[in-house]
């Protein structure tokens, strides 16, 4: 069936304090299951370097927050017509996504699942 699509739904959050009211919205909307991974934005690993070994670093640096240091990358296989419900209560714990340093979210298709008894 078309509507049964799955879809692998990441979030990359860079405001790592508003992940335990992000999960509790979640949950309150029926949408679990999720697996979050601390991660590290390619700025962080850069800063390290000196900025002549890597010449476009200090553009950007400039673009990117620096005190950001880990962000959570979170994952969820859902199906697609729910991926309007996930991404409006994101938006509403963390705020509007193209507002700087909110975050990220972009999904996959999936074409195979075992193992999520809900969504088999």
């Amino acid at each position: 069936k078309e509507n049964d699509k799955m879809k692998l739904l990441v979030f990359v959050l860079n405001m790592h304090e508003r992940l335990d009211a992000l999960l509790t919205e979640f949950a309150h909307k029926g949408i679990g299951g999720a697996t979050i991974l601390e991660s590290t934005g390619m700025a962080e690993v850069l800063q390290d370097h000196d900025e002549e070994d890597i010449p476009f670093l200090g553009s950007l640096r400039s673009l990117l927050n620096p005190e950001r240091e880990k962000s959570d990358t979170i994952f969820i296989v859902l199906h697609e017509e729910k991926i309007p419900e996930a991404v409006r209560i994101f938006e509403q714990v963390v705020g509007d996504l193209n507002n700087q340093n909110t975050g990220i979210a972009f999904s996959l298709p999936i074409d195979f699942v075992k193992g999520i008894p809900n969504l088999e």
